[in-house]
């Protein structure tokens, strides 16, 4: 998936993405005056870092906590709950395609480890770094959050829905 080397490796099949566009807001007029939201946009960043998702299937579950508040990750938050599929991808990750395209323009790149779970962008799709030798820094490869399942635990993800979750 977002192995940066310099030999191309063919990116795994994939569905063609369904095309979404950007949720709009409603906007009600009133003569009555706005009421206060109960939570400030300056309180928004706090929420996101930290934030537990989690990937279930029959017969395991991940949790990933986010380590950091981005365009990309929080587009990524927007899409949940969801069901997606999980596959091997060049003995380095467990992959898959989200139902669309993340919107990341304005999200850093990152240099991603062994426990990260990251978006590339170049393929859009997110991928669990279970061995990220020989992998550098990548404005393409987005850092979304950490883990600590073991390979092992990952490939459970495969073969069966896996459904993605918010929790508390």
């Amino acid at each position: 998936m977002t192995e940066c080397a310099s030999t191309p490796t063919a990116a795994p099949s994939r569905p063609s993405p369904a095309s979404a566009t950007p949720a709009s807001i409603a906007v009600e007029e009133s003569s009555s005056p706005a009421p206060t939201p109960a939570l400030a946009p300056a309180d928004e960043p706090a929420q996101i870092v930290g934030t537990v998702v989690q990937f279930t299937s029959d017969r395991t579950s991940v949790d990933v906590t986010i380590g950091e508040d981005s365009p990309g990750v929080r587009d990524f938050l927007s899409l949940l709950p969801t069901e997606l599929s999980f596959e091997e991808f060049n003995g380095k990750e467990k992959i898959s395609y989200l139902p669309r395209e993340l919107n990341w323009a304005g999200s850093p790149g990152s240099d991603p480890e062994d426990g990260d779970l990251i978006y590339f962008t170049s393929w859009g799709n997110l991928g669990f770094y279970y061995d990220a030798s020989g992998i550098d820094y990548s404005d393409a490869t987005l850092h979304i959050g950490t883990y600590t399942a073991t390979e092992e635990q990952l490939s459970l993800l495969e073969g069966s829905p896996v459904t993605v979750e918010i929790v508390d």
